[in-house]
């Protein structure tokens, strides 16, 4: 199951702890390849522990024990696409790069070498709104609606929160994924809590979970509640699922505060 973004969401919405406990050991990651470490680990029986190429654990003065399986990640991979008709219909060759990911087996964990004790310390995530808000370009505007089912909007760059919202951290995930998904930008994007939404509203949503489960806020059983609620039974298409991990990254990194007094704000 680990060829494809959206099983992996879905396991990850299915497994609580598993997000934040991945975050904190493999921080160094994609958000995607922590989930995905964390789940082989998992079906290994083997500890949420460190993991590094074969090469790199040489130069920490260990070595692989033999007969270990390396653990796969994904890699991003560039490769040329030529395309034979232009865009007036005639023939005429040209060629684009696309970025692409496959699977590497490289990488093991602490518990498959041996050799010299090794320690790393466990991350603990920091992130500020307002570092993330204007590394994005986003702004945060008073909410204006009246309607009381509204939780928050997004409009363009810009989103609001209700400040009777039930969880406002939760919401402004949400809000900042419509504009970083490129849902604002072709109209406007009003969020009603108890009502299931398009496909937009299951990315958003998705962004949400992940962060909240990252940063160990509440609202993930709510954010699981609505995404399946939305679904209905049917599959998350996997080109969301990849959407979702990429959004959550850019958030994720534009919020990184180097005050620890501002953290979480």
């Amino acid at each position: 199951m680990h060829d494809k973004f959206a099983p992996l969401l879905t396991q990850a919405l299915s497994e609580p702890g598993i997000v934040s406990a991945a975050y904190g050991r493999f921080h160094r990651f994609s958000i995607g390849n922590q989930i995905l470490a964390a789940i082989q680990l998992q079906e290994r029986d083997l500890p949420m522990a460190p993991i590094a190429s074969f090469l790199r654990w040489k130069e920490l003065g260990r070595s692989v024990t033999k007969g270990q399986k390396a653990l796969s990640l994904w890699m991003p991979i560039t490769v040329k696409r030529r395309d034979s008709e232009s865009d007036d219909g005639s023939m005429e060759e040209n060629s684009r790069l696309l970025t692409l990911f496959r699977l590497a087996p490289r990488w093991f964990s602490l518990d498959q070498t041996e050799g010299e004790d090794y320690v790393e310390a466990i991350e603990s995530p920091q992130w500020n709104a307002g570092v993330a808000l204007a590394e994005l370009g986003i702004s945060q505007e008073p909410f204006e609606l009246m309607d009381g089912n509204v939780q928050g909007y997004a409009v363009k760059r810009r989103i609001a929160v209700s400040p009777i919202a039930e969880y406002p951290h939760k919401t402004r995930f949400h809000e900042m994924a419509h504009v970083v998904l490129g849902h604002t930008e072709e109209g406007d994007c009003h969020d009603a809590a108890t009502i299931p939404r398009s496909i937009q509203e299951v990315e958003a949503e998705g962004v949400a979970f992940l962060l909240c489960s990252i940063l160990e806020m509440p609202g993930r059983d709510e954010s699981r509640g609505y995404i399946q609620s939305w679904l209905d039974g049917d599959v998350l298409p996997e080109k969301s699922a990849q959407r979702i991990f990429s959004a959550s990254q850019k958030i994720l990194v534009a919020g990184k505060a180097a005050d620890e007094a501002s953290v979480l704000q």
